[in-house]
């Protein structure tokens, strides 16, 4: 039986802003993070589209510059010096991807079975950590 009573009294106030804030253009990078920093945004969690992911960089130095306790999905961001990711392993979802080479020698994709990822990762840049 799930419990979930006394994890949810913690969290009925707690509305994390969702989006980029006011005043910021879609495409601001900088700006986007220099308003949350001062709006008092507590720190950074960030799903990641394919604009971002091409911007990782720049998104990790500015979450960095503004001190804002950053995490992601991809590990790529923490080994670029972000501060930390949760998701799927790499190496297990390109294992996973041995269905197109079925596809590609003939399986109907129909008949292969739908896999999800079930070895999840948590990367902690020890050196982002102590910044």
């Amino acid at each position: 039986m799930l419990r979930t009573k006394g994890a949810r009294g913690g969290t009925s106030s707690f509305n994390p802003p969702k989006g980029p804030p006011a005043g910021a253009g879609r495409g601001d990078r900088g700006g986007q993070i220099r308003a949350m920093n001062k709006a008092g945004v507590p720190a950074l969690i960030l799903l990641t589209d394919s604009i971002l992911f091409s911007q990782r960089k720049c998104t990790v130095d500015l979450a960095s510059n503004y001190k804002l306790p950053d995490m992601y999905f991809f590990q790529v961001f923490a080994e670029e010096g972000g501060l930390m990711s949760y998701g799927p392993s790499d190496a297990d979802l390109f294992r996973r991807a041995a269905n197109v080479d079925r596809i590609l020698k003939g399986a109907k994709p129909g008949d292969l079975p739908v896999e999800q990822p079930t070895k999840f990762e948590l990367i902690i840049n020890l050196k982002a950590a102590k910044v």
